[in-house]
């Protein structure tokens, strides 16, 4: 009886919690971890805004915090797991690299509610979430396609994982939509950050006959390149129009505010599961960036074409017939690759150049 009384006095005094969610009085302590600087552009600029976004809109609900510049590996393991020892209820890990660390850390932290961004590995307490950038890439592929004279574009990419693979795809395909002789000419650059790695990589696209330039890579390197070369650029994550604005065409862009606001507040209310999340241009979580006035309103109009197509799901950028890089037939026609397919992409489409690096 006297146990029933306890228990009885401790619910009325708030004191008995849903694990995982914040009491009314003690506001949720969330983490954030980012793999470069966030400066005023890129990847980590993004997500950076989306954790403004979140704080901005719960108010004293939170309490966040966040660590730049973290390396994937041991470093990212330490970081991570000091978030979970000092009482962070959610911590969000915002690149693929942090992924084995995530989940290496969650096991020990079964209390602590975790989302990793661009992986495929979850547990009972991590989540995973990601962006469907391949739409968006569509959409810069056909205004590259369109204003490009040489009919080759450079893409400077950072590491052959799905995730970059689908881009790569993705833009060629939507350059050859309406410039069937367009070609993608790759070099990888290892590094998701590394502004003097990826100004060789442009500067080097150039000499081989890019006149169009685009990358995934965090840095506004090659825009900067693509600017001064007297070349086009198609940016990515941010819009990054001030760093190049005779050469930035449009970008295309990330917004991760209304998943981390969303996902916070079920940490908060106790209804967070695990799941995975994979937002596109209908979740409102990819677009293009204004679209440069030199791009002709043609143009415009089919990139707008097809935006609503893919909204609508009347569109799929990888819809077939799709040839891979030797011709061979990848996606039959009236096929659409699955979820399943994409995010195990290890291959290049048909005019794409270069050895795919395993």
């Amino acid at each position: 009886m006297r146990s029933l009384r306890v228990l009885l006095c401790a619910a009325a005094a708030g004191m008995l919690t849903v694990p995982g969610a914040a009491t009314a009085a003690e506001a949720l302590k969330v983490g954030f971890i980012y793999v470069s600087p966030i400066g005023d552009a890129g990847w980590t600029f993004q997500h950076e805004s989306g954790r403004r976004q979140m704080a901005a809109a719960l108010g004293d609900k939170v309490e966040t915090k966040f660590i730049e510049t973290v390396p994937e590996g041991a470093e990212a393991e330490r970081v991570i797991r000091q978030f979970a020892a000092d009482g962070y209820g959610l911590v969000f890990t915002t690149s693929f690299g942090y992924m084995n660390p995530t989940i290496k850390v969650a096991k020990r932290f079964p209390g602590t509610k975790f989302e990793h961004a661009t992986g495929y590995k979850r547990a009972d307490n991590v989540g995973t979430y990601n962006v469907r950038f391949y739409e968006g890439r569509y959409l810069a592929g056909i205004v590259a396609g369109a204003m490009s004279k040489s009919n080759v574009a450079g893409y400077v990419a950072a590491f052959p994982i799905p995730e970059v693979l689908m881009g790569i795809n993705a833009f060629t395909l939507g350059m050859q939509s309406v410039n069937p002789a367009a070609q993608t000419k790759v070099i990888w650059t290892n590094a998701w950050y590394d502004p003097g790695r990826e100004r060789e990589a442009a500067d080097v696209l150039v000499t081989q006959g890019a006149d169009v330039l685009t990358h995934h890579t965090d840095s506004t390197a090659v825009v900067q390149a693509a600017d001064e070369k007297g070349v086009y650029a198609v940016a990515y994550h941010s819009d990054m129009s001030k760093y190049g604005p005779r050469a930035h065409l449009t970008a295309v862009t990330h917004h991760w505010g209304d998943f981390y606001t969303k996902t916070t507040q079920e940490v908060i209310d106790g209804t967070w599961q695990s799941a995975d999340t994979w937002g596109g241009i209908k979740a409102g979580m990819v677009s293009l960036a204004p679209i440069n006035p030199v791009v002709p309103d043609d143009v415009v109009a089919q990139v707008e074409k097809i935006e609503q197509a893919i909204k609508s799901g009347r569109f799929h950028p990888f819809q077939g017939p799709v040839k891979g890089q030797d011709g061979t037939v990848r996606i039959a026609a009236g096929q659409t690759i699955s979820d399943e397919d994409l995010q195990k992409m290890d291959w290049y489409v048909q005019g794409v150049q270069g050895k795919l690096p395993k």
